[in-house]
């Protein structure tokens, strides 16, 4: 294999390893929300990975789940590379990369500031968001397809797996909800239902509307934080001046408010 190729396809799968990371408050690659601003393979198969979030005051214990997460996944890159990633413009920024390059915990970077903060819960309540957030888009999604209610809930992975559709963000999350299942429920036979709460009760034929609307507000939550997020990196990295630092949330919001055309006179 050429020089050329052998990078290209380290390339290729840096990124896609990257994009195994999710914001997790989002439950979205952090390569589509544009997060990773540069990924780059050098000649001697070290890594180097810039990192930008949508603010200067972003929760330091996302930061810490996402950069743990890129930490995680290029430990499994094929080639086993020397790399440093790098947070960018944020308010922990020089404590963060120092930790990172350390191998500290978030507890050791931050000592008192993480106070009582757990963690393990907090990326359970996260999972638990992502868990119903997939699970909505596929259930709708089956109905749509003309698929009672009963079929629907009596599904075990088998007919899961077999069920086809035609959007392409529908089987993403198919297969999304699948790995979250298992995550979920690692113990599950083929045979079991495929459709639990996330506590693991099955969802009777008469509750699903009213668990579908649970899994609604979930969904409309994440979307309206996911679009606030890409406005807000949208508009702290645009090409522009910006006067007496950087931009805030009410420019964010002016900058997204109609501007009437002046009356003639």
């Amino acid at each position: 294999m050429t020089t050329a190729s052998v990078s290209g396809s380290r390339e290729r799968e840096l990124w896609r390893r990257l994009g195994e990371v999710n914001d997790p408050e989002l439950d979205e690659p952090i390569t589509e929300m544009g997060f990773v601003e540069r990924a780059e393979v050098a000649g001697d198969g070290g890594v180097e990975v810039d990192f930008r979030l949508p603010t200067y005051w972003c929760s330091p214990n996302f930061a810490f789940l996402m950069l743990d997460g890129v930490r995680k996944v290029l430990d499994r890159l094929s080639w086993s590379p020397v790399y440093r990633v790098t947070l960018h413009d944020h308010m922990f920024a020089e404590e963060v990369n120092s930790g990172m390059e350390a191998g500290k915990s978030f507890g050791d970077i931050f000592g008192e500031l993480a106070g009582d903060l757990d963690l393990g819960t907090l990326r359970e309540t996260f999972a638990m968001k992502a868990f119903k957030r997939r699970q909505e888009a596929v259930l709708l999604s089956l109905r749509q397809c003309g698929l009672p209610d009963q079929e629907i809930l009596g599904m075990d992975l088998v007919a899961y797996d077999r069920a086809r559709f035609r959007m392409e963000e529908t089987a993403k999350q198919k297969a999304r909800y699948r790995a979250a299942l298992l995550e979920r429920f690692p113990a599950r036979r083929a045979s079991d239902p495929v459709f639990l709460t996330w506590e693991g009760q099955k969802i009777p034929v008469s509750a699903l509307g009213a668990h579908l609307a649970e899994l609604r507000g979930v969904r409309i939550n994440m979307e309206f934080n996911g679009a606030l997020c890409r406005g807000l990196k949208h508009t702290r990295y645009k090409e522009l001046d910006v006067v007496d630092g950087e931009p805030t949330l009410v420019d964010f919001i002016m900058d997204r408010v109609p501007v009437e055309p002046a009356p003639n006179i």
